[in-house]
């Protein structure tokens, strides 16, 4: 098991900018598919609090979902939100990697190497 953990979606070019960047450096990390596997409110603001960002910072804007539900207005709330993303992972951006208390979301995926610092 790693102390670095993945959120992604393995068909996201990011993702796989991500991965091939750690394993050029030789680096392993557990990856979670949440799109696949679901991602529960409560993970959901654990990734946000330990990367520093809201909500809003974490929707992926040009999803057409996100104008389907009528998300961009900045009447709808952070618990709104997460509630949704929870829903409907492909909301979330990606990728986000966590090691310990820390986290990123890491685009450009070069962002990854702040988790690297000691």
């Amino acid at each position: 098991m790693s102390d670095l953990t993945v959120y992604e979606k393995n068909t996201c070019s990011k993702c796989r900018e991500l991965h091939e960047l750690l394993t050029a450096r030789g680096i392993e990390a557990d990856r979670v598919q949440y799109h696949v596997e679901g991602i529960g409110e409560a993970t959901i603001r654990g990734l946000l609090a330990k990367a520093g960002l809201s909500a809003r910072e974490a929707l992926r804007a040009r999803e057409p979902l996100v104008a389907e539900l009528g998300l961009l207005g900045e009447d709808v709330g952070e618990d709104r939100l997460i509630a949704l993303m929870a829903e409907h992972p492909q909301l979330l951006q990606r990728p986000i990697v966590v090691r310990g208390e820390r986290a990123v979301l890491a685009r450009p995926v070069e962002r990854v190497l702040e988790l690297l610092d000691p």
